[in-house]
C-alpha cells in the first residue's frame, strides 16, 4: 500500500546547492593525480545513475511494497489519509497541491491530454481531501494518461524539481554522502518541506539541536543518527505513519553498517516485508 505524507513545499528555504569542497592532503614532492576511482569515489551523489536507481527501488518498497517503481506510474487511490487521491511514482496528491502542478505542466507540454479537463476540480479540491468533479473517471482516466511517455516524463521531471533534486542539494550542502541524501530524500516524500512541526526543514531542524552535520565539523554518522531520531518521532506524530520500520529495518541498518555510500548488496525489510538489491 502506498502511504505518503506530504505537505506542501517550499523549497526556496533549502540551504542551496553547495557542493562540498575535497581537502587537498599537502605533500613535500609532487603528489600523483589521483586515480579514476579515487576521483568517481568523490564525486558520486544520490543524483549518479546508478545510485538514483537505488533510491527509487528503496522508496518504493516503502510506498508500493514493491522494487518496480516504474510500475507506478499509472497508480492511483484514496488512502484515506485526509489528501484525497494519491499516484504516480512518488505519491502526487489531489490535496497537497503537488498533482495540480503535475497536470499542469502535463497540460504544457501536451495540450488537451486526457486529464486537462480535470484542472478546474483540481484547483478547487487542493487543500482537502474532496473527490468532486474527478469521480468518476478520473482513476481511469490517470491510468489512460500513464500510457502516455510524455505523461511519465512529466512525473520524473516533478519528481526531481520537487523532492529528489531539493534533497540532493541539501545533503551536499551539509556535507552528507549518498546515504545521507537518501534519508533526506525520503524524508522530503513522506513529510514535504512545509512548515509544519513534523516538515523535512524542521525535522532537520530538530536534528541541529542534537549534532552537527559534516558541513559545521560534526561526524557523519553521528548528524544521520539525530536526523533519524527526529525523523522517527516526526513519523509517530500521526497514526498514519506511527510503523517506522522504513527508518528502523531499513535506512538504520544501512547506516550502522557503515554503508554511507549505499553500495549494494542492500538487505532490508519495511512494513515486514524483506527487499535486496543485488
Amino acid at each position: 500500500m502506498f502511504t505518503p505524507h506530504r505537505k506542501m513545499l517550499a523549497i526556496g528555504a533549502l540551504l542551496g546547492s553547495a557542493l562540498i569542497a575535497v581537502p587537498v592532503t599537502a605533500h613535500a614532492t609532487a603528489a600523483p593525480a589521483p586515480t579514476a576511482r579515487t576521483s568517481a569515489a568523490v564525486a558520486v551523489g544520490l543524483d549518479d545513475p546508478a545510485k538514483k536507481e537505488i533510491a527509487m527501488k528503496i522508496v518504493s518498497s516503502a510506498e508500493n511494497s514493491s522494487l518496480d517503481w516504474k510500475a507506478q506510474y499509472k497508480y492511483i487511490e484514496d488512502i484515506d489519509d485526509g489528501r484525497g487521491y494519491t499516484a504516480g511514482i512518488i505519491g502526487f496528491c489531489s490535496g497537497t497541491g503537488d498533482m495540480l502542478d503535475l497536470v499542469e505542466y502535463y497540460t504544457q507540454v501536451k495540450p488537451g491530454n486526457v486529464l486537462a479537463k480535470y484542472l478546474p476540480a483540481l484547483r478547487r479540491v487542493d487543500g482537502s481531501d474532496s473527490h468532486a468533479g474527478l469521480d468518476p473517471n478520473f482513476t481511469k482516466d490517470w491510468a489512460k494518461a500513464a500510457q502516455d511517455a510524455e505523461f511519465r516524463k512529466a512525473q520524473d521531471r516533478e519528481r526531481d524539481r520537487v523532492y529528489f533534486n531539493p534533497s540532493v542539494q541539501q545533503g551536499k550542502a551539509d556535507g552528507v554522502g549518498v546515504l545521507g541524501q537518501f534519508m533526506y530524500y525520503d524524508a522530503i516524500v513522506m513529510h514535504g518541506d512545509g512548515t509544519d512541526s513534523t516538515s523535512f526543514r524542521n525535522i532537520r531542524k530538530r536534528a541541529l539541536s542534537k549534532a552537527k552535520p559534516p558541513s559545521q565539523g560534526g561526524n557523519e554518522t553521528a548528524w544521520l543518527n539525530a536526523f533519524l531520531d527526529a525523523r522517527v518521532w516526526a513519523m509517530k506524530q500521526e497514526e498514519a505513519h506511527s510503523d517506522t520500520s522504513r527508518v528502523d529495518t531499513a535506512q538504520r541498518v544501512f547506516l550502522k553498517k557503515g554503508n554511507l555510500n549505499l553500495n549494494t548488496p542492500l538487505d532490508w525489510k519495511v512494513y515486514g516485508d524483506s527487499f535486496h538489491i543485488g
